[in-house]
Order: C-alpha cells, then sequence, then structure tokens
C-alpha cells in the first residue's frame, strides 16, 4: 500500500496545502483574466505573464510555509533543492497562450512527488471550478465525483486530443500524423492546455490524450490522475511515462496499444525531440 501523505509543520496533510495553495492562485488568475496583462516572451511562442509569476508566488509562499525542507521545480523559478525525499512540481498557469488571448481554458498544476515518483497531485480549472485530484491508491476525483477513462476501445470511434508545443518543425509531425490517421477516428482536438488535456483524459471526456513535447510541470498531475483513473502513459516510443518524460500518450491500455500499432513507424513516434 502506498504511504500516507506527508503532515506539514503546522500539522497540515499535503493535500489540503495543495488544494488551498491551487484555489488561491485560481482566485488571482480568475479575478484577473478580463484585465490588461503583462506579457514577456521566453520564446517565439513561448510568453509568461505577470499573473503566472504571481500565482506562482502566492503557490510558492504557501507549500514553503507548510513544507519547508521539501525542494521545489515550478515553471517560472529556479529549482529548489530541500533536504527531503519530497517535491513540489508546480506550473501557475497551464495554458498562458490560451489565457493571454482571452480563452478560458487553462488550469493550475501542483504535484507532490516522492524520488521523483508523482504519488499525488491536483490540477484545477478556476474559469470552471473544476478540481481535479489523486492521490495514490486512492483513485482519481473531480469535486468529489470519482473519474475514470474512456473505455472506447476502437480508434476509430475515439475523440482524440493533442497539443503542438513550441517547436514548429517538430510540431508537424504531429500534425502529420493526425493528417495519416484522418478520418480513420472520431474527431480531433487542440487543447491549448497539456494540463487540462491530461485531465480530461483521465476523466474519459477525450478517449486519448497526446503530446511530443512536456515539462514535468506540465504533466506532473496528469500521471497520478491517469494512474489512478485506470488509463495508461506511455511515451511516443511506447515506454512507461514518468515524471521527466518528454512525451506522452494517454488512454485506457486497449487503446494505448491500438494507437501504437496504427502509428507504428511514423515520424512522429521516431524523431528525436528534445526539451525545449
Amino acid at each position: 500500500m502506498p504511504d500516507d501523505l506527508p503532515v506539514s509543520k503546522n500539522g497540515r496533510g499535503a493535500m489540503d496545502v495543495a488544494l488551498e495553495a491551487a484555489r488561491a492562485a485560481g482566485a488571482i488568475i480568475r479575478d484577473r483574466f478580463n484585465s490588461e496583462h503583462e506579457v514577456h516572451f521566453k520564446g517565439r511562442s513561448d510568453i509568461v505573464t505577470d499573473v503566472d509569476l504571481a500565482a506562482e508566488k502566492t503557490i510558492l509562499d504557501l507549500l514553503t510555509g507548510e513544507f519547508p525542507e521539501f525542494s521545489i521545480l515550478a515553471e517560472e523559478s529556479k529549482p529548489v533543492d530541500g533536504d527531503s525525499p519530497y517535491k513540489w512540481v508546480v506550473d501557475p498557469l497551464d495554458g498562458t497562450r490560451n489565457y493571454a488571448h482571452g480563452i478560458p481554458h487553462f488550469c493550475t498544476i501542483i504535484a507532490l512527488a516522492k524520488d521523483d515518483h508523482i504519488i499525488a497531485g491536483v490540477t484545477y480549472d478556476p474559469v470552471r471550478e473544476e478540481m481535479f485530484i489523486a492521490e495514490e491508491g486512492k483513485g482519481a476525483f473531480l469535486n468529489g465525483a470519482q473519474i475514470k477513462a474512456s473505455e472506447t476501445t476502437e480508434l476509430s470511434r475515439s475523440l482524440l486530443c493533442c497539443d503542438l508545443a513550441y517547436v514548429d518543425e517538430k510540431a508537424g509531425y504531429a500534425l502529420d500524423l493526425i493528417r495519416s490517421l484522418w478520418p480513420g477516428m472520431y474527431s480531433v482536438r487542440f487543447m491549448g492546455s497539456s494540463g487540462l488535456g491530461l485531465a480530461y483524459a483521465a476523466a474519459g471526456r477525450v478517449d486519448l490524450y497526446f503530446h511530443h513535447s512536456l515539462m514535468p510541470w506540465d504533466l506532473a498531475t496528469g500521471l497520478v490522475l491517469a494512474q489512478e483513473a485506470g488509463a495508461k502513459v506511455v511515451d511516443r516510443q511506447g515506454k512507461e511515462g514518468a515524471l521527466f518524460t518528454p512525451s506522452v500518450i494517454v488512454s485506457s491500455p486497449v487503446l494505448v496499444e491500438e494507437f501504437l500499432k496504427t502509428t507504428d513507424g511514423h515520424p512522429w513516434r521516431l524523431a528525436l525531440i528534445l526539451y525545449l
């Protein structure tokens, strides 16, 4: 059986602290959604807003105040190495490009790893007030109701979901992959938030989610959500997905295997794709 989650110096459970931090960040993100944002470019199409930074500071202040010995891996901050096997993995605003363009589809991700293995996490959509949570061995839930991955077993009847990231020529392989499958699927969606894409796959809202170039904070909570919802997570080569796996394919075990078989030999499966 998995170990119980750690308790903070103030006697609070790690999940309670993560939930408070996610809601606090979500309030900032939601309240400033319709205001002007200060946008900075980290790359040609990779942006950060002042809201990302404010939300991350709120999260980290809460997490470090309760668990000062834990390590931190957060998108907008330098990594912090603590004197503990536990590590918080944080993306304050996943879907920043959606956010900056006024598209209400984004989330906050807070996950807890032990020795780089995700044991618990939350993904919070502050617009819809949807809180996806999972703890290893205890199931996956959306606002208190248990969720399960899709039971669809045929690719031809599946709603596929993906995102393209920032590397144009490599993202093109994903477009080519979709074109090679079309019309042998039900439909396809581009999310603009890998965190919600993974959460939706865990909840069965989409049948399969795939992405070729993710950072750890993008997929952290998605790993445990998928596991606890009965889904399988593999990389583009079909190997088990983990925190530092750049690519993911997430669905039921049956559909993952059909997807791998159908796309065998495709450039998207074979191309060397590194972290951005």
